[in-house]
């Protein structure tokens, strides 16, 4: 029977414990409100999946990654908003000339209240001059359509991104609950194995004193009894150790005195892989986010292609006002045209850079990184359609192998079942040795814990069919 205990825990600890440690790193353990420790939570599979996608630190990052990408392809036509810049200089030369005197002696003189200047200082007015200036600019280029047109393809290839993590949020959120409901049940299974000993050791030592067995036989169920109560304390550990780090996962204090509501009975579906393949082989989040990669990075050599093979248009209007009276008396004779001089001019530039079309340019080196990339993943898109094909073949044959066994088992089960009521009716009469009737009772176990390790083989297959071809298909 221990050999048996043991088989369950590998069990749960392959299909279970490795999710728990993965998972880990796309969840946390903040957000709702805290409930009191000594307070019982009743969680059902869809309380679990809402408190782990409200409290995940991976999706609420991915959610600020995509506004980025959405930022970007909302304004990504901004390229053509053209450039406008306004500036305004007041400068001295160095060459000295006589026009600063007047401004001197007729305006800061009298305000500040200062002495005359000399002739000596009336050059000085001639060494400043006011420019203002205002350049609008516009550049156009036929890269600029592909560029826009990449960054809304990024923008898709986010959506699809985020959809993905969203969809493993959920599905190892759905394994760590029917992993804990199989070591549940398990744990049942050695608590009535465990009740069973003691019960046999109390009818054991009765018919003892009463002279009925002897002392050995007390002893062998009282040696039973006792070896079986650590395995099922052990047990006892490891599901609140298991609950502890479940409700950590989902955003629940540690502590959190869990109660699941559940059950291991799967959702049986007719599955046939060339139908399903047929049918949802392009649904892959895999196979779309590899499509969208592609095809944003064609976008990106054709923009720059574009930019080598293309000339760009550059459009520029510059307007240049400036001020001929005395340097710091412009503010006053703004307006009057004789103080004040105007230069524009308005520009078409063709722009074309033939260094970019050589071959060995690093512009030309980079359309040739480029196409290499996009070969490299068209190859893995290939392999991906290829291991599709694999993964869904691999979890049909699982879920009909599996149903098949699940029928199998549970008949199985059912004849241990009545195997062992006959053995404990023979043991409570005197007709079958203790020893007999644990074999008995270790093949009960056995069947019910290879049933359950079906169950669970189905119900995983199944998720990660619907994984692999992004759909569902239980009703």
């Amino acid at each position: 029977m221990k050999k048996s205990l043991k088989k369950a825990a590998s069990l749960f600890f392959i299909g279970c414990v490795a999710t728990v440690f993965s998972f880990a790193q796309t969840a946390s353990a903040e957000g709702e409100a805290e409930p009191a420790k000594t307070d019982v939570v009743k969680l059902t599979l869809d309380d679990a999946i809402k408190y782990a996608l409200d409290n995940s630190r991976t999706l609420k990052s991915n959610d600020i990654d995509l506004e980025i990408k959405a930022r970007a392809s909302k304004y990504s036509w901004n390229v053509f908003l053209p450039t406008v810049q306004a500036t305004g200089t007041m400068s001295r030369a160095t060459e000295y000339s006589p026009s600063n005197y007047a401004l001197y002696n007729n305006v800061l003189s009298p305000i500040l209240n200062l002495p005359q200047a000399s002739t000596d200082f009336a050059d000085e007015e001639a060494h400043w001059s006011v420019v203002g200036g205002v350049s609008v600019g516009l550049n156009l280029s036929l890269a600029y359509i592909q560029q826009i047109r990449a960054a809304k393809a990024d923008y898709e290839l986010g959506k699809i991104s985020w959809e993905q993590s969203n969809n493993e949020t959920i599905v190892n959120i759905k394994k760590l609950f029917y992993g804990l409901l199989v070591q549940q049940e398990n744990l049942k299974i050695q608590e009535t194995t465990l009740e069973n000993a003691r019960q046999r050791y109390n009818q054991a030592s009765t018919n003892f004193r009463n002279g009925a067995i002897p002392r050995i036989q007390m002893l062998q169920a009282q040696v039973n009894y006792e070896n079986t109560k650590p395995d099922v304390e052990d047990a006892e550990r490891a599901v609140a150790q298991q609950l502890d780090t479940f409700a950590f996962l989902i955003g629940l204090p540690v502590g959190t005195n869990l109660e699941l509501e559940g059950s291991i009975e799967p959702v049986y579906i007719e599955a046939n892989a060339d139908d399903l393949l047929a049918k949802y082989k392009d649904e892959s989040l895999d196979i779309r986010t590899m499509k969208k990669t592609i095809e944003k990075m064609k976008m990106q050599l054709s923009a720059l292609n574009l930019s080598s093979y293309t000339p760009a248009l550059s459009l520029n209007y510059a307007w240049q006002p400036a001020y001929l009276g005395d340097a710091f008396s412009f503010m006053g004779d703004i307006g009057k045209d004789d103080m004040w001089y105007d230069s524009g001019a308005f520009s078409v530039t063709l722009a074309w850079n033939l260094t970019n079309m050589l071959p060995f340019s690093s512009n030309r080196q980079s359309a040739a990184d480029l196409r290499a990339n996009i070969a490299k993943l068209e190859l893995t898109m290939e392999t991906l359609e290829e291991n599709q094909k694999i993964q869904v073949r691999t979890a049909v044959d699982t879920l009909n192998a599996a149903k098949e066994q699940i029928d199998s088992m549970g008949r199985t089960v059912e004849v241990a079942q009545e195997a062992y009521d006959m053995s404990a009716r023979s043991y409570r009469n005197g007709t079958m040795e203790l020893l007999d009737l644990r074999d008995a009772e270790s093949s009960l176990n056995q069947a019910k814990l290879g049933l359950l390790s079906k169950k669970m083989s189905y119900i995983t297959a199944l998720m990660d069919l619907e994984t692999t071809l992004h759909t569902t298909l239980t009703k």
